[in-house]
């Protein structure tokens, strides 16, 4: 703990110290040596050495030293101490171009201080200069050059050095440079040697180049002629004469350097060097073109060709005289139109002369036009390059010359075919394609000898109207180039027409670009039919304006939203493209590339959706089902109408209509029909119009006596009436809901339709809360058949075996103190009472109650009672029925009210 807290005060006090002191280390020693310079890969050995005052104060030794090279510790094997006060390191192969390299020390065994620094530079020594030379300018210094070898990564400094015989000049000083160079501010003098060398010299040596001789006369650079002037000659118009004013040295001779162009060019042409290789002052130049503007220039050097080219002179201008035209304009027409009579309309159209080919300002074109096989000539004279002339139908010869203010150009002539000239011998193998920003058309002749061809092509377009330009080529040329203004991207259709004696020959035509572009647009992409599995895409071609080159093939596109995107190529000449292999009831997504030799251009994209069935696969299914339902319907139909008794009877009922229904006789009597006026119609069938209806409650109650009196009257009268016929064919029956009680035994067969059948309504409730306990017929003849409850009684039975209370019923009582009625009223005839066998509390209706009953009701009436059944019958009957019948006579406000029989059996019907 102690020995901490002793480095730590020791290390507070060096802080301390350094504060004050300043940089305190750095006199603690020294690395020798101070500022190396040393060459790429050698190697260096350096020594530390530090004083006697710190090593005492701080207790270190030159065991104590470490070295770091741009702070990284040197290896210790590379380390040697010499003594207690001196270490030294060596460094080997030092490639670095800068390296810095400090001493260290460790004191109070923790802290690292650094005691020296020195920064290592290495190089490369100079090369020794090559290539010495020297320019002497005329008049002004002398400038050297050299090649300074390789890279040094020092600081290099070169000297020119010159001197002559007897005295040396002043050195130049440079830097290196590529090349490196010097200038010597002072004149040499001719004809006497001068020895001129280069000394490089830096850190790590010095290097001296080889030493050249030389008179100055032989390496001068002269001043370029001046004072030049061009001048033409009216004579001849293809020369221009050239003057100057030489250099000032006089005593050396000079050969010269001529170029001229013509103005707007670039390119020079040069006068060959032996026509000028003497000294003069004047020069001429010849073959030159009429009326032309040419640009000169000159320069100059020592006779024998030793030194250097002067700089050209000034450009000077001039312009030769001129001359007829050199060439016969360009001559071609154009068929406008037939007008009647045998003549048409023809426009002579030529090319203006270039000036190289006008050879001065063309006045005027003088024409010619003569009719074939005749002398009569027609001649025009125009300042324009057209003429619009009316000819016969006949074949033409027209003539062309330009003229200018020297004369006339060569003829140029042109046959104009005959009306209806059939044109032959095509060019073949007409080509086009571009090079050299050019538009290049090549053909193969015909092989009959042609005069000319004539070009002519122009811009297609979609909106623009074709735009003719042409030029003319000899007959023996088979490759040219279109002089007019081309442009980019735009699609030429350029026709080639082969000019014999005899008139044109075919013309053939093709198509190209002078660069091909990208399209503009895509095409847009539609669907024409799609499939389940299969979609038929078109498109339509792209307008050429949009084209900008050839299409040279389509690219469709198309994916799902989740599936990877699919190419197909198809060719340019198509305009549609079945997509296969597709999924039912899928969006799939499509877009359309078109691409021509520079690249492509994607159209909009479009969307369409497969469906989920194939065209007639719906009706593929729906078909055969409605076709099955259509058969299963018909045997059905087949089927109800082989059935159609069952049915009905099961389904629909034979319901008697109660308006075809008549009372006309009450057994065994028969009533007579009534007259009720306004009603006669409504019962025209003499159905029963005086009925009244009186309920009777069957229940437990004892009868009253007067029903009991009734029903015996009414037994009586069955059994006065028993063995007369009041039904069809003498028999006597009776209907109830339940059954019918027929008293013959006549077969069912004699009881049909057409027979008049008594019809009956049971009534099963008492009257005023009375049981009775007989059943209770009313009959009435009728032509409609029996219900067919009526008929199957045993199917109404109740389940319970006659157990309960009988529901209520009704019966029907004839009202008798209406006019007409008397003894040939309608009679009631009452069935026996059937009453369950065994059961002695059965409910009987008393006589005394049906006598006080009759006369009230009917008057005079006579009610005819059936003899009661046999106990035996009765007892055979499953369930007691009470069934009460009543004619009455009813008026509701002084008219006469009916009320045809009702059943309210479930299942009877209500004749209304």
């Amino acid at each position: 703990m102690s020995t901490l807290w002793t480095w730590a005060v020791q290390a507070l006090l060096l802080f301390l110290t350094t504060e004050a002191l300043g940089d305190l280390l750095d006199l603690c020693g020294s690395i020798d040596p101070e500022a190396p310079v040393v060459r790429r890969g050698s190697s260096l050995t350096a020594v530390c050495v530090l004083k006697e005052t710190c090593m005492d104060s701080y207790r270190v030794s030159a065991e104590d030293i470490f070295w770091r090279t741009s702070h990284v510790a040197v290896p210790r094997e590379q380390y040697t101490v010499l003594n207690r006060t001196a270490s030294s390191v060596t460094l080997t192969n030092l490639s670095s171009l800068s390296t810095q390299l400090t001493c260290n020390i460790r004191t109070f065994g923790q802290i690292d201080q650094n005691v020296y620094g020195i920064r290592i530079t290495s190089g490369l020594p100079p090369e020794k200069p090559k290539n010495l030379s020297c320019i002497v300018h005329e008049g002004k210094n002398m400038m050297c050059q050299w090649d300074p070898g390789w890279e040094t990564y020092l600081e290099t400094n070169f000297t020119l050095k010159s001197e002559w015989a007897t005295e040396k000049f002043p050195d130049c000083g440079t830097k290196r440079a590529s090349p490196t160079s010097c200038t010597v501010d002072y004149s040499p003098v001719f004809y006497v040697n001068i020895e001129v060398w280069v000394e490089a010299v830096n850190a790590l040596g010095k290097a001296t180049s080889d030493h050249i001789n030389f008179d100055p006369v032989d390496r001068v650079k002269p001043l370029p002629p001046s004072n030049l002037s061009v001048s033409n000659s009216e004579e001849l118009s293809s020369i221009l004469k050239l003057t100057w004013v030489n250099s000032a040295i006089k005593l050396i001779g000079l050969k010269y350097s001529i170029q001229y162009r013509t103005a707007g060019a670039s390119a020079w042409n040069q006068i060959p060097l032996e026509d000028t290789a003497s000294t003069r002052y004047s020069f001429t130049v010849q073959d030159l073109r009429p009326f032309t503007e040419y640009v000169f220039r000159v320069r100059c050097m020592k006779e024998d060709g030793r030194g250097f080219w002067s700089d050209w002179s000034e450009e000077a201008r001039g312009s030769t005289a001129e001359d007829r035209p050199s060439k016969a304009p360009s001559f071609w027409y154009k068929m406008e139109s037939s007008t009647a009579h045998g003549y048409r309309t023809v426009q002579l159209v030529w090319k203006t002369l270039p000036p190289f080919e006008a050879n001065g300002r063309i006045l005027d074109y003088e024409v010619t036009l003569t009719k074939w096989k005749s002398r009569l000539q027609n001649y025009y004279t125009v300042n324009d390059t057209t003429l619009s002339v009316n000819l016969t139908n006949d074949r033409h010869r027209a003539t062309l010359t330009a003229r200018n203010r020297v004369g006339k150009s060569d003829v140029s002539v042109l046959t104009i075919p005959a009306h209806g000239f059939q044109a032959s011998r095509p060019v073949r193998d007409l080509k086009a394609f571009p090079k050299d920003n050019m538009l290049w058309v090549e053909w193969t002749a015909p092989s009959e000898p042609v005069n000319k061809y004539v070009l002519e092509w122009c811009v297609l377009s979609d909106t623009l109207p074709c735009v003719l330009d042409w030029q003319q080529e000899a007959g023996t040329v088979h490759r040219t180039h279109l002089t007019g203004n081309l442009a980019e991207s735009k699609c030429y259709l350029i026709t080639v027409t082969p000019v014999y004696d005899d008139g044109p020959g075919t013309p053939e035509s093709i198509k190209a670009y002078l660069k091909q572009a990208p399209p503009s647009k895509g095409p847009t992409v539609r669907t024409k039919k799609v499939g389940k599995n299969e979609a038929v895409l078109e498109w339509d071609q792209l307008p050429v304006d949009v084209q900008n080159g050839f299409i040279r093939n389509y690219t469709i596109f198309y994916k799902t939203n989740i599936g990877n995107e699919t190419a197909v190529n198809v060719d340019s000449s198509h305009t549609e493209y079945t997509l296969s292999s597709l999924t039912s009831d899928t969006l799939y997504m499509v877009r359309m590339a078109a691409y021509t030799d520079e690249g492509g251009k994607d159209g909009p994209e479009f969307t369409f959706t497969t469906p989920k069935f194939a065209q007639g696969e719906i009706e593929a299914i729906v078909v055969p089902v409605c076709l099955a339902f259509l058969l299963v319907t018909l045997l059905g139909v087949l089927f109800c109408f082989n059935k159609r008794d069952l049915i009905k009877k099961h389904i629909w009922p034979n319901v008697p209509d109660p308006s075809k229904s008549h009372i006309a006789q009450w057994s065994p009597h028969t009533p007579p029909r009534h007259n009720f006026n306004s009603k006669d119609h409504m019962y025209s069938d003499g159905n029963l119009t005086d009925v009244s209806v009186v309920e009777i409650e069957a229940n437990d109650q004892k009868p009253f006596p007067e029903d009991l009196k009734s029903l015996d009257l009414f037994k009586k009268e069955k059994a006065s009436t028993e063995g007369h016929s009041s039904g069809i064919g003498g028999s006597s029956c009776m209907s109830s809901s339940r059954q019918s009680v027929c008293s013959g035994e006549e077969p069912e067969a004699t009881r049909s339709a057409a027979s008049a059948v008594q019809y009956s309504t049971v009534v099963h409730s008492g009257y005023r809360h009375q049981v009775p306990s007989v059943q209770v017929f009313s009959r009435s003849e009728s032509t409609q058949p029996l219900l067919d409850s009526e008929e199957r009684p045993e199917e109404l039975q109740l389940a319970d075996g006659g157990a309960g209370p009988v529901p209520r019923q009704q019966y029907f009582r004839q009202q008798c103190g209406q006019p007409g009625a008397g003894p040939d009223a309608p009679q009631f005839e009452w069935p026996e009472q059937v009453s369950p066998g065994g059961e002695d509390d059965s409910v009987r209706l008393k006589h005394q109650q049906v006598a006080d009953l009759t006369p009230q009701a009917c008057g005079a009436g006579q009610l005819k009672a059936f003899p009661e059944a046999p106990a035996a019958d009765a007892s055979e009957g499953p369930l007691a029925r009470l069934g009460t019948v009543g004619v009455e006579a009813a008026l509701d406000e002084g008219l006469p009210k009916s009320y045809l029989p009702q059943t309210v059996r479930r299942g009877g019907y209500v004749p209304q």
